[in-house]
């Protein structure tokens, strides 16, 4: 995949996350404190635009509330999960923008979404205060992987205007072989090494062909935790540098990798 921009250029940047357990928003744990301390470390936006695993939709969407919702999509967690509030204004202006940006597709406002708990268990941990207007994008179930990379790539100008760009999500999460163990399984282990060196490689084509990856028939059921990285590689230029944070395996089989992109 091609990629323009100028070296030098400044853009905001930009985040992948793996969220995990929804307990991560409330436990102070490794995760909690990398995504603190990443918030720490860069620019704050001026907006958030979050790609969730946790909206998945026929069409794409973008979320066009004025004051989004907490959504508790989750069963069976201690009742201070559920009773917890991150309300942060919405961005209607932005979600109109984004509908007019994206060409590869058809993006539709929406005006029903809040803010579901792949975004905010990530967010109270990065901005407490809940003072930066944030809105969602859903995957589109029925596009290939290359036009969620496109998506990616048309957003890219948002992040020239201060847009924090966030995909959340996990690049391993098979639940389904999920154990309460602190060792992961191997091949669990070798597909995140194989998806971040590919990244660090600038090996988009590969990433972007995923299931054709080694064990990628084991690293996840369905595809909706990997597809949000797809964007945040989109909205890379290749100049820029990327690192990871909390290189870890959780349940044997869910990988807390986090990728931030920066100029």
């Amino acid at each position: 995949m091609k990629h323009g921009g100028t070296e030098g250029e400044r853009l905001m940047p930009t985040l992948f996350v793996g969220h995990g357990s929804p307990m991560n928003g409330v436990e102070d744990n490794e995760f909690a404190a990398n995504w603190a301390s990443i918030a720490h470390d860069i620019p704050r936006p001026s907006a958030i635009l979050c790609i969730s695993a946790h909206w998945i939709s026929r069409g794409t969407l973008v979320s066009a509330v004025a004051e989004p919702e907490t959504i508790h999509d989750f069963y069976g967690f201690p009742r201070e999960l559920y009773e917890i509030e991150y309300r942060t204004p919405g961005a209607p202006k932005l979600a109109e923008q984004i509908v007019r940006l994206v060409h590869s597709t058809r993006v539709r406002l929406d005006k029903s979404w809040g803010l579901d708990h792949g975004t905010w268990i990530v967010l109270r941990r990065m901005y407490p205060e809940a003072d930066i207007p944030t809105l969602q994008m859903s995957i589109d179930f029925t596009l290939k992987p290359s036009l969620h990379y496109k998506i990616g790539r048309e957003l890219l100008s948002l992040r020239r205007e201060g847009v924090l760009i966030i995909g959340s999500g996990n690049i391993v999460h098979n639940l389904a072989l999920a154990m309460d163990t602190e060792k992961a399984y191997p091949w669990a282990l070798a597909f995140d090494r194989e998806v971040a060196a590919r990244i660090d490689m600038e090996d988009h084509d590969a990433l972007i062909d995923y299931r054709s990856l080694p064990d990628s028939n084991k690293a996840f059921v369905t595809d909706e935790h990997y597809l949000p990285l797809l964007y945040v590689l989109g909205a890379k230029e290749r100049y820029e540098h990327v690192s990871h944070s909390a290189m870890r395996m959780v349940l044997a089989s869910v990988s807390m990798r986090c990728i931030l992109v920066r100029s």
